[in-house]
């Protein structure tokens, strides 16, 4: 599919138009609320300043969405069959507009708090509650593909935690008879090629949940209300995905920043480094096997885990109890917000 196929179908669907806008504007919350996590720790411990950290987000943004969707699309195909919206295609493209609403509107609400809410997970209960109230119950959920959000969770939670606590025992375990200056002026340049990790491993991530939900509209207003995707997006979509979510970093991003790299853990250098390089294998493994996990629970729990590894005490557990609320209360939130603006869309639109 070409752009210019795709600006006539937008031409010739309403709703589409619709849709498209709405997917772009939870790409742009998505720059603004998730992306920052990939240079908060850089930041934080001043490693590179604020504005040349965002243009390095952007670049390694895109590049991650280039490369890694080129080598293997399978996040995208999990998100795409996630959720099944029933025969009427009208009817599901008005429930995937009135999910991209609930989307915004809860992104919106925790980047005003500076609460690192997970995009991924809301894409993810946004489309499914949208889902369940066209198709009337939860038929519309496709379980073999919400097993692997199950296991993105736990990825996301216990094996950045884990990676995280590992990681610094061993940089401080090879390092420890070093020159205290020489180590710091390392750590300090390893953080920033950390944070560009981390940016790729978003794009790869991110990128590709809302690749999906472009094709995925596109399918519903050509008609197509069932079937499958395979195969990898066209490039076109991988730049405008990648411009919207750079642009939405450079808007927004420091709010997020202060909260997960300076306010729930103070790090010195080798630990930002450490929680990049737990978050970065953490979100490669999952990409790899086609598993949609939350950059943002996994580069905050890498996080927690580096704080942990020196004294439990480092960690700023009231931060933490509030991000885990927010992220606890994601799925049914966001779910029900879908669900309620999807029965409201269908009521006005339908």
């Amino acid at each position: 599919m070409s752009i210019t196929e795709f600006i006539s179908q937008m031409l010739q669907s309403p709703m589409l138009l619709v849709s498209t806008i709405l997917t772009l504007a939870v790409v742009l919350v998505n720059g603004w609320t998730d992306a920052p996590n990939a240079i908060a720790t850089c930041v934080s411990t001043r490693a590179i300043e604020v504005r040349k950290a965002i243009v390095m987000a952007a670049i390694f943004n895109f590049l991650g969405v280039l490369v890694m969707t080129t080598i293997n699309a399978s996040v995208a195909t999990t998100i795409y069959n996630m959720v099944d919206f029933g025969n009427d295609s009208g009817s599901a493209l008005i429930a995937l507009c009135a999910a991209m609403s609930a989307i915004v509107i809860w992104a919106t609400v925790a980047w005003y708090f500076g609460i690192p809410t997970s995009e991924s997970h809301a894409l993810i209960a946004g489309i499914s509650g949208a889902a369940v109230a066209v198709q009337g119950g939860f038929g519309g959920i496709r379980g073999e593909e919400w097993v692997k959000v199950l296991y993105g969770i736990v990825l996301s939670t216990l094996l950045g935690f884990v990676l995280g606590f590992i990681s610094s025992k061993i940089t401080v375990f090879f390092f420890r008879n070093q020159n205290r200056m020489k180590c710091e002026k390392f750590f300090s340049d390893a953080q920033v090629a950390g944070g560009a990790a981390m940016a790729f491993m978003h794009g790869a991530q991110d990128g590709q949940k809302f690749m999906a939900i472009f094709l995925l509209g596109n399918a519903l207003a050509a008609g197509s209300s069932t079937g499958s995707f395979a195969g990898t997006p066209p490039f076109w979509l991988m730049i405008v995905v990648s411009l919207v979510m750079g642009l939405g970093t450079s808007i927004g991003g420091y709010r997020i920043i202060k909260a997960v790299g300076m306010d729930m853990v103070k790090l010195k250098p080798y630990q930002g480094f450490a929680a990049d390089f737990a978050a970065t294998l953490c979100l490669l493994l999952s990409s790899l096997t086609g598993i949609p996990v939350s950059t943002t629970h996994t580069k905050t729990t890498a996080i927690m885990g580096v704080g942990a590894a020196r004294r439990i005490s480092n960690v700023n557990w009231s931060v933490v109890k509030d991000l885990v609320l927010t992220w606890v209360f994601t799925f049914p939130g966001c779910g029900l917000l879908g669900y309620i603006m999807a029965k409201l869309f269908l009521v006005l639109f339908a």
